[in-house]
């Protein structure tokens, strides 16, 4: 467990401007999966190939590598990034 103390030296509450930047950060990196889902979802209707077929055989040199496939590819590890930093956000939890 990783804990973090934030300390302001106004007399203005954080706690609510932590809670709205962090649950704005949830929602960009949400729409951020969103965007990269339907960019894989692409590359998978113009090669008939589903993304996690096409990733075994670029991982294993069966697919010669063209702008495409490194995009393709970039995608995929992009979508994974990000889904990995959305669930750590999603499970921080603020206390008093």
């Amino acid at each position: 467990m990783c804990e973090l103390k934030l300390v302001s030296p106004g007399e203005r509450q954080i706690k609510p401007l932590v809670e709205a930047a962090l649950n704005n950060e949830i929602k960009l990196m949400d729409a951020g999966i969103h965007r990269t889902q339907a960019r894989l979802r692409d590359f998978e209707k113009k090669y008939h190939m589903e993304t996690k077929e096409f990733v075994a055989q670029y991982e294993s040199d069966m697919i010669k590598e063209t702008m495409d496939h490194m995009e393709w590819i970039g995608e995929f590890r992009m979508l994974q990034r990000l889904i990995e930093k959305s669930k750590t956000l999603k499970s921080i939890r603020i206390e008093n």
